[in-house]
C-alpha cells in the first residue's frame, strides 16, 4: 500500500511547481546555466525513513548549507569559548553578503552570515594526516552517508568571481580574527562551498542534525550533541540571514539556505527537510523551498511550538491477532483455521501523543504490511492526544486501506476517533477494549476462510469446551445439576465481594467483567461469550468474588450452585475430582493467554 505521506508530497509539489517567481543565482558564472524548473522534495525521518518526489538526485553545489555543518565542526575542533571568541550568535538583520563585523573587535555577528563562514573554516584543524579541507569534506560526507566530491568547475569560477570573500577575509585578518594568511582560507571556503551534493544527501544532512548528530542509517556519531545544540540554536535564528524572524515564525524550524537552489529544515527528534529549487527570492532562498517549508509546517504541525510537546514513541507494538488470541473456545476445526490465517490481522498499538513523527511511523507501518493482511486494528487506548495532522493521517490510511481491499478496526475508548473517521464516510468497525476487537477480527477471518466454522450462537454446558476433557457422559451427568438463568443487557450476574455462588456457563450472548481500577473508575477487564465460564475464581483464599460480572446484551447462563457442588464433593468424588481437572485445563489456558498478551504488553 502506498503511504499517504507520498501522496501528501506528491500533491504539495504539483501544486509548488506552478510558483514560476525569482531567479536562479547569476553571480557565480558556473552556475548561470541551471534549469529553473528543477524541483526536488525530500523528507527523512530521523530513524532513516525517506519520502521523496521530484529531482531528488540532481546534483548543485552546496554553497552556504556548507555553513552550519563545517560550524559544528569547528566546536568540536575548538571547543564553544573559542570559538565565539572569534564568532558571535547574534542575529545580523543583514543579507549573507554584508560585513556585520562588531565594532572594535571585527567579530563576525555569526557564523550563518558569510564573514563568520570564513571564521569557522579557519578554526578548523587539520589532523590525522587530513588537511583542513579534507577533514571538511570527510564530515559533510559522513553527514549525508556517502562520499561526496568538489566540483572544480564551480570552485575556480567562485575563486575568481568572489572579489567580496576575498576582501571580508583580509578584513578579518586585519582584526586577528583570521590568524594567519587568509588565501588558504579563502580557497578552503570556496571549495566547501563547490562540493555537489543532492536533495536526498541534504535531507540526510539535516536528519542527522534532528537525531542528535548520529546519522540514521550509518549510525555514525558525526557531531556530538553540544555542538549540535549550538549549530541548530544558531540555524534557528540567523540561518535565513534578514528573513530569520519570518522565517522562524511561520516555518519554525531551524534552517538554512544556498544560493544554488537548496533549503534545509531541522525538527529535532523527529525529520530532516531538503528543497532544491534554484529560483531565489530578495533573500536569496529558493522561492519554492520556502513555499514548501511554509506549506508541511502548517500542513504537518511541524512548528517546534507544536511539534516539540512531550510525547512517548507512539509505535509501541506491531503483530498480527495470533499473539492476543480473544479467548473464545472454538471447535478443533475453526482453531485450526485461524492459526492457519491469525497473520491476516494485524494489530497497531499507538501511545502518547500523535504529532506528524508518530502519525508518521503508524502510516509507515500500515504501508508497509504484507499483501496478505485483510483487517487491521489501530489501538489507541494509550494515546493521550490526537493532532489535526494525524487525524488527516488516520482519515487518508483509512481510503487506502479500503482501496486495497482491507478493513479497518479501532480500539478507542472514547470513540473520538472513530466517530471523526465515520463523519468522513469511512466505513470503519470500534471497540471499547482490544480483546473485543480481536474477537471480531476472529469471527472475520473464520467467516472469509471457512464460514461453515463460525461459532455457534448457542454452546449448551455439555457441549461446553470447558467441559469436553470430562467426556461426553460425564459432562452431562454434571450439566444435568446445572439451573438455566437469563439476563437482559446491563443487569449485574453477580457482584465483587460476594461470596462463592457457583460456576457459570455461557449457554449464548456475552457478559463483561469488571473491577475497580486505581482511581476507583470500574475497568472493563474481558468480553465473555458462549462457550466460557466465569465463578470458579472465587474458591481463592476468602472464597469472595474477585470481579464484577454485568450482561453485555441479553445472555443465557448456567450455573452448577455451590450446594451441588459440595455434594458432588462429598458423595461422587470422581466425577467431582473430572470437573474440577476438566476446569483447570481451562484456566491454563487462559493463563498462558494471559502471558502471552502481558508480553506484548511490555515490549520495548
Amino acid at each position: 500500500m502506498d503511504s499517504p505521506i507520498d501522496h501528501y508530497l506528491q500533491r504539495i509539489h504539483t501544486e509548488i511547481a506552478d510558483l514560476k517567481d525569482g531567479k536562479p543565482y547569476s553571480s557565480i558564472p558556473a552556475m548561470a546555466n541551471v534549469d529553473p524548473d528543477n524541483f526536488g522534495i525530500v523528507l527523512a525521518t530521523a530513524d532513516g525513513y525517506v519520502y521523496e518526489i521530484g529531482d531528488t538526485r540532481e546534483e548543485f553545489s552546496i554553497q552556504s548549507i556548507s555553513k552550519p555543518f563545517t560550524y559544528g565542526l569547528a566546536l568540536a575542533d575548538r571547543g564553544m569559548d573559542d570559538v565565539d571568541a572569534k564568532v558571535d550568535v547574534e542575529p545580523s538583520g543583514d543579507s549573507f553578503n554584508e560585513i556585520s563585523l562588531a565594532e572594535g573587535t571585527g567579530r563576525p555577528a555569526n557564523a550563518m552570515i558569510n564573514a563568520g563562514a570564513l571564521t569557522a573554516t579557519s578554526l578548523v584543524r587539520g589532523s590525522g594526516g587530513n588537511s583542513r579541507f579534507k577533514r571538511i569534506l570527510n564530515t559533510y560526507s559522513a553527514f549525508a552517508g556517502r562520499q561526496l566530491s568538489v566540483s572544480e568547475r564551480i570552485y575556480q569560477s567562485e575563486l575568481k568571481s568572489g572579489h567580496r570573500n576575498h576582501a571580508l577575509a583580509y578584513l578579518l585578518r586585519s582584526f586577528d580574527i583570521i590568524e594567519s594568511d587568509p588565501t588558504p582560507v579563502i580557497e578552503d571556503y570556496f571549495r566547501q562551498c563547490s562540493v555537489m551534493v543532492n536533495t536526498l544527501d541534504l535531507a540526510m544532512m539535516a536528519a542527522t542534525l534532528a537525531n542528535s548528530g548520529r546519522h540514521p542509517l550509518t549510525n555514525e556519531q558525526v557531531l556530538d550533541i553540544a555542538p549540535v545544540e549550538r549549530v541548530l540554536s544558531v540555524m534557528a535564528t540567523c540561518g535565513m540571514y534578514d528573513d530569520a524572524g519570518a522565517w522562524m515564525s511561520s516555518v519554525g524550524m531551524p534552517a538554512k539556505s544556498g544560493v544554488a537552489g537548496g533549503t534545509i529544515a531541522v525538527l529535532p527528534g523527529q525529520i530532516g527537510l531538503a528543497v532544491y529549487s534554484p529560483p531565489l527570492d530578495a533573500h536569496g532562498s529558493s522561492v519554492r523551498g520556502v513555499a514548501v517549508a511554509q506549506r508541511l509546517s502548517s500542513d504537518l504541525e511541524l512548528h517546534f511550538v507544536r511539534a516539540g510537546r512531550t510525547g512517548r514513541s507512539a509505535l509501541r507494538g506491531s503483530y498480527d491477532i495470533g499473539t492476543t488470541p480473544s479467548g473464545i473456545r472454538r471447535s478443533e476445526e475453526a482453531a485450526a483455521v485461524l492459526r492457519a490465517n491469525v497473520a491476516r490481522a494485524r494489530i497497531l498499538e499507538l501511545n502518547g501523543d500523535l504529532l506528524f513523527a508518530g502519525a508518521e511511523a503508524m502510516v509507515r507501518e500500515l504501508a508497509s504490511l504484507d499483501d496478505d493482511v485483510e483487517l487491521v486494528v489501530l489501538d489507541l487506548r494509550s494515546v493521550d492526544e490526537v493532532s489535526g495532522v494525524a487525524m488527516r493521517m488516520f482519515a487518508e490510511a483509512a481510503h487506502m486501506l479500503t482501496q486495497a481491499g482491507r478493513s479497518l478496526a479501532v480500539v478507542d475508548a472514547d470513540g473520538a476517533v472513530a466517530e471523526s473517521l465515520m463523519e468522513d464516510g469511512h466505513d470503519i468497525q470500534s471497540f471499547a477494549t482490544r480483546s473485543a476487537a480481536v474477537e471480531w477480527c476472529e469471527e472475520e477471518l473464520l467467516e472469509r476462510h471457512a464460514a461453515g466454522l463460525v461459532q455457534p450462537a448457542r454452546i449448551l454446558p455439555a457441549d461446553s469446551p470447558a467441559l469436553a476433557p470430562m467426556g461426553e457422559e460425564p459432562a452431562k451427568d454434571v450439566a444435568a445439576r446445572m439451573e438455566k438463568l437469563t439476563y437482559d443487557d446491563g443487569e449485574v450476574i453477580r457482584r465483587i465481594g460476594q461470596r462463592f455462588s457457583g460456576v457459570y456457563f455461557i449457554a449464548s450472548g456475552h457478559v463483561q467483567t469488571l473491577m475497580p481500577g486505581p482511581d476507583g473508575h470500574r475497568v472493563k477487564l474481558n468480553r465473555l461469550g458462549a462457550g466460557m465460564t466465569f465463578g470458579e475464581m472465587a474458591l481463592g483464599e476468602d472464597r469472595r468474588q474477585e470481579t464484577t460480572v454485568k450482561a453485555d446484551g441479553a445472555v443465557e447462563v448456567w450455573r452448577l450452585p455451590a450446594e451441588e457442588i459440595a455434594h458432588l464433593e462429598e458423595n461422587e468424588p470422581h466425577l467431582a475430582m473430572q470437573f474440577w481437572r476438566a476446569l483447570t485445563q481451562d484456566a491454563y489456558t487462559r493463563v498462558e493467554q494471559y502471558l502471552r498478551e502481558t508480553a506484548v504488553r511490555v515490549q520495548d
